[in-house]
């Protein structure tokens, strides 16, 4: 009885990872009309019984600024051109930090954040670590680092209902993600890790780090 029941988890977790890969391989030429964080809201909000509006407006990779661009990888994966999907000196340094209960960041790439967006949501567990795991190699194989940070940053979560560049854009700063300057896309950068909580204008110590890093990447 045990080795069946063991049998039809592997086989249900072989076909969800073959449906998530299929879905993968699909994004390369079809933009996602939704993901799991975005379903995730939703449902809170239906649970809860408060309003949702949701802005999501995705838009080539080419109608989002440079600035904005360089500004995202600087904060959230300095490392997005050198890595395949996953920063092991990054991963080092988290665990180093963690030992020493000094976490200062987290060693998620863009890559690692996009699969967790488009299929698990923002919960946390070893078993979403570990089926994300499996999906971020098919990403980084069959999308490529220009299509994987043109799906990031447009689905990615900007505030409450907000998602992609251009809703962020449109709503922060009342103009299109193709003209975001350098300052905004400090500040836009910098509320992507609590994007319910922070607000640009509030971003002062945090965009000016990211704009250092910047400048220390060449851009």
């Amino acid at each position: 009885m045990l080795r069946s029941v063991i049998r039809w988890v592997v086989i249900g977790v072989v076909l969800l990872w073959a449906l998530g890969a299929l879905i993968l391989v699909a994004a390369r030429w079809i933009d996602p009309p939704t993901t799991a964080v975005h379903m995730q809201r939703r449902l809170q909000a239906w649970i809860h019984g408060t309003p949702y509006r949701e802005r999501y407006t995705f838009v080539p990779l080419r109608q989002i600024s440079l600035d904005l661009q360089h500004a995202v990888i600087a904060a959230e994966d300095s490392r997005f051109y050198e890595h395949h999907g996953f920063d092991w000196h990054e991963i080092q340094i988290d665990a180093e930090e963690d030992l020493e209960g000094e976490r200062m960041r987290g060693a998620s790439t863009i890559t690692q954040q996009l699969v967790k967006n488009l299929f698990f949501g923002t919960g946390r567990s070893f078993l979403r670590k570990g089926a994300e795991a499996t999906l971020v190699p098919v990403a980084e194989i069959v999308l490529g680092k220009q299509r994987i940070l043109e799906i990031y940053l447009n689905v990615v979560e900007w505030g409450p209902g907000i998602y992609g560049a251009e809703a962020a854009s449109r709503y922060h700063y009342e103009t299109a993600a193709r003209n975001i300057g350098r300052q905004q896309a400090a500040r836009l950068a910098a509320i992507l890790p609590a994007p319910l909580k922070r607000r640009p204008e509030r971003m002062n110590n945090y965009s000016a780090i990211i704009l250092k890093r910047m400048a220390q990447m060449g851009w």
